[in-house]
């Protein structure tokens, strides 16, 4: 069975989101990650139990809470749309969906590679004369690699299977929220559909496997340039 036109569509709708989302989200799952590896803080306990909560909470209870805050009537939702920024039922609210339920795997390794690395490093940088930020970026982040680059992969993989919170917040709108995972559970409630559906898990599980070794090959070339 060859992909239709629709199923192209939602394949291209999920690769959108999923690099969205993993490019939205990374930059904040670094810096939480280093709060909670690095920071001596109150509430170091909260944050850390807010970020894993997109793991122990139902992906639909997420979505509803995106939908509660972000809807068209939302507590914050409601300020935005008249400045034309809105999520729910649009391609952009899939993506904010897919970064949340991402997250907590975007961190995680994140934050244990930047546990893994010696304090005497960031001290000998401050010994230096490096402030925080080059410290940061001259030390901690290139050293941290193989578990930005482990984050980013996980997050993308997660982003392009994500279902529940999606489907909750935005629905599956053809041509607007219609991501393959959405696709595969409408064709799995059609009856002689089990074939197609057979089809989009084949494609949804090539690309999570693609996504893994260009992971295992960036992690690679990244220990042999620090060998």
């Amino acid at each position: 069975m060859r992909l239709s036109a629709d199923d192209l569509q939602a394949l291209a709708l999920s690769l959108r989101v999923a690099v969205t989302a993993t490019a939205a989200g990374l930059p904040v799952a670094i810096l939480t990650a280093l709060a909670l590896a690095r920071g001596r803080f109150w509430g170091r306990s909260l944050l850390d139990a807010a970020t894993h909560l997109p793991l122990v909470l139902p992906p639909v209870a997420t979505g509803y809470g995106l939908l509660l805050l972000l809807g068209h009537q939302g507590w914050i939702g409601r300020w935005l749309e008249p400045l034309g920024v809105v999520f729910a039922f649009r391609w952009t609210g899939a993506a904010l969906a897919a970064a949340v339920m991402a997250f907590p795997l975007m961190v995680r390794p994140i934050r244990l590679s930047i546990e893994a690395i010696e304090r005497e490093v960031d001290e000998a940088g401050r010994t230096l004369g490096a402030g925080p930020v080059t410290r940061f970026l001259r030390l901690t982040l290139p050293l941290a690699a193989p578990g930005v680059a482990a984050g980013a992969v996980m997050g993308f993989a997660k982003a392009l299977g994500e279902f529940g919170a999606t489907i909750t917040f935005v629905a599956a709108i053809p041509g607007e929220t219609l991501t393959v995972p959405a696709a595969i559970y409408q064709a799995t409630q059609s009856p002689g559909e089990e074939g197609h559906a057979i089809v989009l898990c084949a494609v949804s599980a090539t690309l999570a496997v693609a996504a893994v070794l260009v992971s295992e090959i960036v992690s690679r070339r990244i220990a042999r340039r620090r060998g």
